[in-house]
């Protein structure tokens, strides 16, 4: 092997290192995005991040409140004839999840990733709902809440 391409080659593994070094530098700087919640009703589904926390810290009292009123969400239709489908990603399971609708716990806290309610459900005064809307929220955390992800669901008769 030549000189020549001796320094040829040191430098570009010199130039793979920094290019290396460069971008995990760039994605240090960036924030992990929290784990997902997904809402199906037929083959449309909604995901979102959490609307608050969502980071293993508990939230305070007052900012559950907060969270709770926040009108930027993600909306579906839901036919009261279809059935709902909550999906959350294993990191909010692990924590223990119940589904909350208008801040009222509708489900009992689960670990398992996935769950289903009927979509009459959500229209019907007999569990707390008013009107052809109804804001949904998973909830993490059994004891300390952790991250709170919050749907509209429209009724669509």
């Amino acid at each position: 092997m030549t000189t020549l391409q001796s320094v040829v080659r040191r430098r570009r593994a010199l130039a793979a290192a920094g290019a290396v070094s460069a971008g995990l530098l760039v994605l240090s700087a960036c924030d992990k995005p929290t784990p997902l919640a997904t809402v199906t009703v037929g083959t449309a589904s909604v995901h979102s991040e959490a609307t608050c926390g969502g980071e293993g810290e508990t939230l305070k009292t007052t900012d559950l409140a907060q969270c709770l009123k926040n009108k930027d969400i993600e909306s579906i239709k839901v036919d009261p004839d279809d059935t709902v489908r909550f999906g959350v990603d294993p990191d909010i399971a692990d924590e223990g999840w119940t589904i909350l609708m208008n801040g009222q716990p509708l489900t009992d806290s689960s670990t398992k990733t996935y769950r289903t309610v009927p979509g009459s459900v959500f229209f019907n005064a007999q569990y707390g709902a008013s009107g052809d809307s109804t804001l949904v929220t998973i909830k993490e955390g059994e004891q300390n809440v952790t991250g709170l992800w919050s749907f509209k669901l429209e009724k669509d008769s």
